[in-house]
């Protein structure tokens, strides 16, 4: 099937992918032992809900499993992770190949270890009080957002997944008919609310929507790059020139576009091209100077694959 992508056993991609699987897995633990654990925040997904039956099992559990006596989040992942990857192979078929497996038990591994380590979830004893964010929660969402953020964005680009709220999404989305994103925030967001049921504190709702919302745009920004290319669209009659500008000075490359004016019908061609911020300020001052009735559109690129810029077989390889 063409769900699960594969590397030769050894090669360049195999310790690549792997490689990235095991940091990710490893800053994922360390973003939630020493910054959400700690302060109870419930960021969605399997450990998001492990969090919350950790806090209720306090006292229960033999110190040597578990600093404070709560069910090892990381173990509570592994076992709600384990049934839910063979439905989702039951039902979805063979999207979760074994880098899915392996960043799964990973991070349910070095989480419960680096929690021992640490001494438990207790932020005034973390690594004998020398992490101690208490007052500071809002420092501490940023922090466990951006590196949970890093993480995934790791285990994201070895093309495999962290499990959990992932194959809920999956799942719901082939018998719901919508779209898979949005079936993820209304899970997460599920998962947060039971937070405030659990801690009965409004504020840790507020905290973990926000390490979502961090960790996301630093997982975008892992997987994309950070481009200061702009997208631009230019319609002007003065379109030989500019096109000039843009081949000969600037040393890029475009496109022409046909169409129509709305208004009177007129024929138009409208020049797409690519270029960084300083020449889109060089570029537009031209255009002022020999069309000041030209129209531009200008977009933010997330990322740009081809001549001039990354190859698409260099992402892809990466």
């Amino acid at each position: 099937m063409a769900f699960v992508t594969k590397e030769k056993l050894f090669s360049k991609r195999w310790f690549i992918a792997y490689s990235l699987i095991v940091l990710g897995a490893f800053i994922i633990s360390i973003g939630f032992v020493f910054f959400i654990t700690p302060y109870n925040f419930v960021p969605g997904g399997v450990f998001g809900i492990g969090i919350a039956v950790h806090h209720l099992t306090l006292g229960m559990i033999s110190p040597l499993f578990s600093p404070d006596g709560g069910f090892p989040i990381g173990l509570f992942g592994l076992l709600f992770n384990i049934p839910l990857t063979l439905i989702g192979l039951k039902i979805l078929g063979p999207r979760f190949g074994i880098k899915t497996i392996t960043s799964m038990i990973l991070i349910s591994v070095f989480m419960d270890v680096l929690t021992l380590i640490a001494g438990g979830s207790d932020p005034t004893k973390l690594l004998g009080g020398t992490i101690n964010l208490v007052g500071q929660e809002l420092l501490a969402a940023i922090f466990g957002g951006v590196l949970i953020g890093i993480g995934l964005g790791f285990i994201y680009k070895a093309r495999a997944t962290s499990g959990g709220s992932d194959i809920i999404s999956m799942i719901i989305a082939k018998y719901a008919h919508m779209p898979l994103g949005q079936l993820m925030i209304y899970i997460d967001s599920v998962i947060v609310v039971l937070g405030l049921i659990v801690f009965k504190d409004w504020k840790i709702p507020l905290y973990s929507w926000m390490v979502i919302f961090i960790s996301g745009k630093v997982m975008d920004t892992v997987l994309q790059g950070i481009n200061y290319e702009k997208t631009l669209f230019i319609i002007s009659d003065k379109y030989d020139e500019i096109r000039d500008k843009i081949i000969t000075d600037l040393n890029r490359g475009g496109t022409y576009i046909s169409g129509n004016g709305m208004y009177n019908n007129a024929e138009k061609k409208i020049i797409f091209t690519v270029v960084n911020r300083r020449e889109l300020a060089m570029l537009e001052e031209f255009i002022h100077q020999i069309d000041p009735d030209a129209f531009l559109t200008v977009m933010d690129a997330n990322e740009i694959l081809g001549k001039g810029f990354k190859s698409l077989k260099d992402k892809i390889s990466e």
